[in-house]
């Protein structure tokens, strides 16, 4: 299920979505204001709730401000739904709008609906166990720091992580990352694994196993 977060000034809003999501197995972080720490969190969240109109915040300035930091739906909560007012919120990253008042049933279908086409391939991060890749930087962040990856040990990190679970050989590993016309001794990767291990170690993690004689997977 998923995690969403619902960011908007009316308790009484915040109980419905509590109320009707969290029946549908979801998690939901619910917020009166927007957090000053915001940004740190945002790899959290498969789903973001906005309210437009707030005291203190301009829900478009903050779907603007966040769009380039997450891939994940934003969807305005709204009682303004003027044409041009649709378009701006399109226009500065929302993926839809929900009209206030809106019943338990319309808010369930809409991110129902919005979770289902999350299939799509990231752009921008990935948040994995705790793990946090960055993806246009290639950087890998976990523990609140950023682990000194080089670019093959995060193509390699990266590869395990997005299947998690399923086991890969050295082979599959050397082929994967660095490609059919790369010449090399694949166990390059054995040496490669020691070094991300050893900075995960460094806070604490280890998402990486190994199977005995095959391979090595993520530990899902």
């Amino acid at each position: 299920m998923a995690h969403i977060l619902a960011i908007d000034d009316d308790p009484g809003i915040l109980a419905l979505i509590e109320h009707a999501l969290r029946r549908e197995g979801h998690t939901i972080t619910c917020m009166p204001h927007v957090p000053a720490d915001l940004a740190a969190h945002l790899a959290e969240y498969d789903l973001i709730l906005l309210d437009v109109m707030m005291p203190q915040t301009d829900g478009y300035e903050l779907c603007s401000a966040i769009r380039d930091d997450t891939d994940c739906p934003i969807l305005f909560l709204t009682a303004k739904t003027m044409e041009e007012d649709v378009d701006y919120g399109f226009s500065v990253g929302a993926d839809d709008y929900i009209k206030k008042p809106f019943s338990i049933v319309e808010l369930r279908a809409r991110v129902a609906a919005h979770l289902r086409r999350e299939q799509r391939e990231k752009h921008h991060c990935l948040y994995i166990q705790g793990i946090r890749f960055l993806l246009a930087s290639r950087e890998v962040a976990a523990g609140g720091v950023t682990l000194p990856f080089t670019r093959t040990e995060y193509e390699i990190t990266l590869l395990l992580a997005k299947n998690r679970g399923q086991t890969f050989s050295r082979e599959q590993i050397y082929e994967a990352v660095l490609g059919y016309d790369k010449t090399g001794d694949e166990s390059a990767i054995t040496e490669h694994i020691k070094n991300i291990r050893k900075k995960f170690a460094a806070v604490n993690m280890a998402p990486i196993q190994t199977v005995w004689g095959i391979g090595y997977r993520w530990n899902a």
